[in-house]
């Protein structure tokens, strides 16, 4: 199976001692968002844990606790972007990010890791010319250190709505201008663009539409074939065909409080939450609390031992 750490809140910056002290221990308890008291405990054992899957805006904190990772498969996404404090007041800065990027690509190779561009906002100072010139210089710097580039535009969710109201959805047509763009960029540089959730109207243009957490994806980190569910393979509107893998994160706990992120609600319960975090716990955030009611997860190994092959 594929375990998540980046859907909900961005676990390698900030939970990182964490993190690895459920692996040392074995096990995670994740609440349900929206029923707390229903816990489930997943195993953190390679025998069944084919995969993690990280997204995260700062890979450095987990930089030091790459050998303990070897025995699983890697995905990762690592989202850099060239906006200021305005709009992502914790994130550190682009520079000191690709570095970061770099290191870690040379450690879980270029089938393992993917450069994540979005969310694209448009306004008077992060214009169409702005994001063309801006990916540009950043993707010549990670270029060799990748072959994948995910982009999306800004959605506006309701939590989005409330802490950057100035936020608007970009038009069709600029979505259009700014990813043909961007594709003839990567292309340049040795990267495949796939857009996140956009649909197929960058398809003409040489975008892979596929979906950006596939099958083939994991396959190539892996460099195995995987037998998952199909009831694991996204079917959000024919969005996309990513794989839906567990995500042991929760909600409102990402210390970047970027203001257009759709995972935190309110800075200042993401600031009491994070008071409550506790890096021996088998919680993320909080302590087993009455009434709990804990289920243990039924794991199975995805990997399909009888047929290994290279994706080179």
């Amino acid at each position: 199976m594929i375990i998540q750490t980046g859907m909900r809140t961005d676990i390698p910056a900030f939970y990182s001692e964490w993190l690895m002290n459920r692996i040392q221990e074995g096990f995670v308890l994740v609440r349900n968002p929206y029923n707390p008291t229903q816990v489930t405990k997943y195993s953190l054992s390679p025998e069944v844990v084919d995969l993690i899957a990280f997204c995260t805006k700062n890979p450095a904190p987990m930089l030091p606790f790459m050998e303990q990772l070897t025995p699983y498969g890697q995905y990762w996404f690592v989202t850099i972007t060239p906006y200021g404090r305005d709009i992502e007041p914790n994130v550190p800065d682009t520079g000191t990010v690709m570095d970061h990027f770099k290191i870690l690509s040379d450690i879980v190779g270029v089938d393992s890791i993917g450069w994540r561009y979005d969310p694209i906002l448009v306004d008077a100072t992060h214009t169409v010319e702005w994001h063309i010139s801006e990916f540009e210089k950043m993707a010549a710097v990670l270029h060799g250190y990748t072959e994948t580039c995910v982009i999306s535009f800004i959605d506006i969710y309701k939590k989005v709505e409330r802490n950057f109201p100035e936020a608007k959805a970009v038009s069709r047509r600029d979505r259009i201008t700014i990813g043909k763009a961007l594709i003839e960029i990567a292309t340049k540089y040795g990267m495949t663009v796939r857009p996140c959730a956009e649909g197929n109207d960058l398809a003409a243009y040489g975008a892979d539409c596929s979906g950006c957490m596939t099958v083939a994806t994991f396959e190539k980190a892996l460099h195995n074939r995987l037998e998952i569910p199909k009831r694991k393979i996204n079917q959000r509107n024919g969005a996309c065909a990513c794989v839906l893998g567990v995500d042991i994160g929760a909600y409102d706990t990402c210390g970047h409080l970027c203001k257009y992120c759709y995972a935190n609600a309110d800075v200042n319960l993401v600031k009491e939450n994070r008071k409550k975090h506790n890096p021996k716990s088998p919680f993320l955030i909080g302590e087993s609390m009455s009434g709990d009611v804990i289920h243990e997860a039924e794991q199975k190994n995805w990997i399909d031992r009888q047929l290994r092959f290279d994706f080179f």
